[in-house]
């Protein structure tokens, strides 16, 4: 079975809550590590063979862990990884936009890595702040109000007053 599978399942299998949680925080203390070396080396391109780049990011001979990491950084990648294929030989080179990054740690509410102060290294506080307002400005739903004498949405073809809002007692 591939790394990943073995990632897969791992992740997926909750049948033992203690293990699953002992197996979910040694993942996310190795991951907030291989950020925080990625950020402080400052490279958008990381490259190597699978076993020796996590052995250098902190994951020592933990593949699976490691693959979970790339799966995990897969979307904020320039190019994509085939996950399946990775092996202890096999070639990786992480070509990493960090704007994009940084965006997708908002996006998993992942405080403990967007909050790395090595960020400074490679995006500005000006330009993660930006990054912050936008990603906010993103998540924020606006509904169009339906006006009284606007066709009802529920398409009975009548004034919106004379169906839908007074069914609901939005007029009285």
């Amino acid at each position: 079975m591939s790394y990943f599978k073995t990632w897969q399942n791992k992740i997926e299998d909750t049948t033992d809550p203690n293990a699953y949680n002992d197996f979910v925080q040694d993942y996310y203390l190795k991951e907030q590590n291989a950020y925080d070396q990625i950020l402080q080396n400052g490279s958008a391109t990381v490259s190597g063979k699978a076993n020796e780049l996590a052995d250098k990011l902190g994951f020592g001979d933990d593949m699976i862990i490691f693959t979970g990491f790339l799966d995990g950084i897969q979307t904020s990648l320039n190019t994509n990884l085939e996950l399946e294929d990775i092996e202890d030989e096999t070639e990786v080179v992480l070509d990493i936009d960090f704007e994009k990054l940084f965006w997708n740690m908002q996006d998993a509410k992942a405080d403990w890595l967007y909050n790395l102060e090595s960020w400074d290294n490679v995006l500005s506080a000006d330009k993660r702040s930006d990054i912050t307002r936008k990603y906010k400005e993103s998540q924020i739903v606006r509904v169009e109000k339906i006006g009284r004498n606007d066709p009802c949405p529920c398409g009975s073809g009548k004034k919106y007053k004379q169906c839908c809002a007074k069914k609901q007692g939005a007029i009285s």
